[in-house]
């Protein structure tokens, strides 16, 4: 899916949902079952962070916000 999500030739919209469609549900398989403590919380909300910024090819070296990051690609939190 590497492929699919960070190439430029496909629209961001298209790529958010192929995240949306294929990722996310294999993220959250059980979810029903957890008990979300606010470690676990941290760690989905980082990870949704880390495919944005691969989607937007940005490095995680850059001094972005996560806000910013969101604006860029016309998100809000869904983790």
């Amino acid at each position: 899916m590497k492929t699919i999500l960070t190439n430029k030739h496909i629209s961001i919209e298209t790529r958010k949902r192929a995240l949306q469609c294929y990722i996310e549900p294999v993220l959250m398989y059980g979810c029903e079952a957890w008990t979300i403590s606010k470690q676990i919380q941290n760690k989905l909300e980082a990870t949704e962070m880390w495919f944005l910024r691969c989607m937007l090819r940005i490095p995680w070296t850059a001094k972005k916000t996560n806000e910013r990051v969101l604006n860029e690609a016309n998100k809000r939190r869904s983790l």
